[in-house]
């Protein structure tokens, strides 16, 4: 039997913080973890989205425990405040949920001067999971659960010397670059929570192809080109539903079979049920995953030290 949001145990008493929830994946994420009965941190930027996000939510759910931050992954000060506002109402945080992201955008930076793509889909994720690691660490059995893409197969190693690059930008390769580091950065962390003893673990996951408003977004913004155009007809006329698209993370969130540094993704790569696929793309690995903790600790001036936490 395939997995669905049907398996998912019952979260009451949990509280996990989602990422990019008011819309696609992270909306379809938000309903399930809030149906389930878990008390549900709604972390977006768009404000007015996220209103209907939360009221889309209680209709099928009216009983739903939610909570709304404002939440700029593209500025540090902003996830700053996030984080000070989830440690100082709740003790712990049981699941992380690293799901916003931005795709093939014009070359663009940050508030903090990061290329835009790198800087939100990573260290913008980076900065908010080292400042909640207290709340997580205090959970008996917290999942943090990073979503990367199949575009992470055409992403060229991370030069420490060239983060933000200021001339041969290409969208597509930077999103590429971005969604590799997602990928790099659950491992990664896995790693860390083991060498730590701790119990929290992190997963990694990708939906596929889905049809969400990230295709379309792309090529609204003018930087996706004709692949974006592509993509975009694509996914409209034979993607998933941002429904199927979010069991993969949903299971790497859920599953109560599912263990540290394990990928989850549709079966036949762009299509199909969720399941654990292998890490492809082993050599060189630990040397990329120590790459991108040392640039990320300088870029973002925040480290990320399990055992410094505890």
């Amino acid at each position: 039997m395939a997995w669905t949001e049907r398996d998912i145990p019952d979260l009451s008493g949990r509280t996990a913080v989602v990422t990019g929830a008011n819309g696609g994946l992270g909306l379809q994420t938000a309903l399930a973890l809030a149906g389930a009965g878990a008390h549900v941190v709604l972390a977006a930027r768009d404000a007015a989205k996220t209103e209907a996000a939360e009221a889309r939510i209680r209709v099928s759910h009216p009983s739903a425990s939610l909570e709304v931050v404002p939440l700029d992954l593209g500025d540090l000060s902003s996830v700053a405040a996030v984080a000070r506002s989830v440690l100082a109402r709740h003790e712990r945080v049981d699941l992380l949920v690293n799901n916003a992201g931005v795709m093939a955008m014009p070359k663009r930076t940050t508030a903090d001067g990061f290329e835009m793509q790198f800087g939100v889909n990573h260290l913008g994720h980076w900065a908010l999971t080292a400042r909640l690691l207290p709340a997580l660490l205090r959970s008996p059995a917290a999942r943090v659960v990073t979503v990367t893409s199949t575009a992470r197969h055409r992403a060229g190693r991370l030069d420490p010397a060239d983060v933000h690059p200021e001339r041969g930008y290409g969208a597509w390769s930077a999103y590429a670059r971005s969604k590799m580091a997602n990928l790099h950065f659950g491992l990664g962390l896995q790693q860390r929570f083991a060498a730590a003893g701790v119990s929290a673990i992190s997963l990694v996951a990708h939906p596929g192809l889905t049809n969400t408003d990230l295709q379309a977004r792309a090529v609204r913004e003018g930087g996706a080109g004709r692949l974006g155009a592509f993509f975009e007809v694509m996914t409209a006329r034979s993607g998933m539903s941002p429904f199927e698209g979010a069991r993969p993370q949903l299971r790497a969130a859920t599953d109560p079979r599912a263990r540290g540094g394990e990928l989850y993704a549709p079966r036949y790569g762009s299509w199909g049920p969720a399941v654990r696929r292998p890490i492809l793309r082993r050599r060189g690995l630990q040397e990329q995953i120590d790459v991108l903790w040392q640039v990320s600790e300088r870029e973002t001036g925040i480290p990320l030290d399990v055992v410094a936490v505890l």
